[in-house]
């Protein structure tokens, strides 16, 4: 793991993007899923689990019976003709991916494997192999393949329920609204970096819908600088996270767009915490980042953790 690297890897982001909204136009890397796919399992661990948790709500949202599991759980669902396994994994050879993946080799489910590394293990096994298409992370951290997961989760997402949307075009304005944030991270991120530095780590909340944000930006701060951190949703906040502002410099990153931010927010006021609203203004936040195309909910899927990725990095560089 390289810091200077890992930067470098955060500012290739918009043409990484870029250079897959124009793959997705040319083909669907999907079309060879078979008809009459009732149920998704997605397998993964760590940032492609984050990413196939939001993708399998937004497919029972539609209808589609879909669950992401821990790769290392001892049992989930059976195999079937009618289920689709997708195991994710960036590297292609996650140990708890492989292993749950034992189970569905050369049963009766289609197996479509996302990694970035063609030919890898996790290739070894399915009937269709996604290519992530996001390059060499020289860094050593999992965050442009994170952002080409969700991409194409929607696309798998598209494809099953022909969902209406043009998704060249928002991955178009996601890496426009990325490039946006590292353009101008003169402006905004030396108060964010000071703001969320204290003695007792970083939060992050985000509603359910985009609860990746939330997981991944913990983990950026957890892998990289090793600062503690950890990840709530925003209605849950109010039950599991409120008790932390009665006794900590409690410092967060909140996402906004649940209907339950308000709720937080009271206590954040009450007890004189810290957070920054990303995305979005929020009344009382001590900063708000904005960023182009922020009012889109698709694009700050896409964009939001970049914030997180970026103080992180900076943390990182400087120790």
């Amino acid at each position: 793991m390289n810091p200077e690297l890992y930067l470098a890897d955060l500012e290739a982001k918009p043409a990484a993007l870029a250079a897959l909204a124009d793959g997705l136009r040319a083909a669907d890397p999907f079309a060879g899923l078979p008809e009459g796919v009732r149920r998704v399992l997605f397998l993964g661990m760590g940032s492609s689990r984050y990413a196939a948790g939001v993708a399998a709500l937004r497919l029972r949202a539609a209808g589609v019976d879909a669950y992401a599991d821990y790769a290392s759980a001892a049992a989930t669902y059976p195999a079937g003709p009618d289920t689709l396994v997708v195991p994710i994994s960036a590297t292609g050879g996650s140990r708890e991916t492989l292993d749950a993946l034992a189970r569905y080799a050369g049963g009766p489910s289609y197996v479509a494997a996302i990694t970035n590394v063609p030919g890898s293990p996790v290739t070894e096994a399915a009937d269709l192999v996604v290519p992530m298409g996001a390059g060499e992370e020289r860094g050593g951290v999992a965050c442009r393949t994170f952002q080409h997961t969700l991409a194409l989760l929607l696309a798998l997402e598209a494809r099953l329920t022909g969902a209406d949307g043009d998704l060249p075009a928002l991955l178009t304005r996601a890496a426009e609204a990325t490039r946006d944030l590292l353009d101008r991270r003169d402006e905004w991120l030396p108060l964010t970096m000071e703001l969320l530095d204290g003695p007792d780590g970083v939060y992050t909340i985000a509603p359910a819908e985009r609860l990746s944000s939330a997981e991944q930006s913990a983990l950026m701060f957890r892998e990289g600088p090793r600062r503690a951190a950890d990840a709530c949703e925003a209605g849950d906040w109010s039950h599991v996270d409120v008790y932390l502002t009665k006794t900590r410099d409690y410092r967060a990153l909140l996402f906004p767009g649940s209907r339950y931010d308000e709720q937080a927010m009271d206590w954040v006021r009450e007890r004189g915490s810290t957070v920054i609203s990303v995305g979005g203004e929020v009344k009382d936040a001590a900063a708000a980042i904005r960023y182009a195309h922020d009012d889109d909910p698709g694009v700050a899927l896409l964009t939001e953790t970049l914030v997180a990725e970026l103080v992180a990095a900076y943390w990182w560089n400087a120790q």
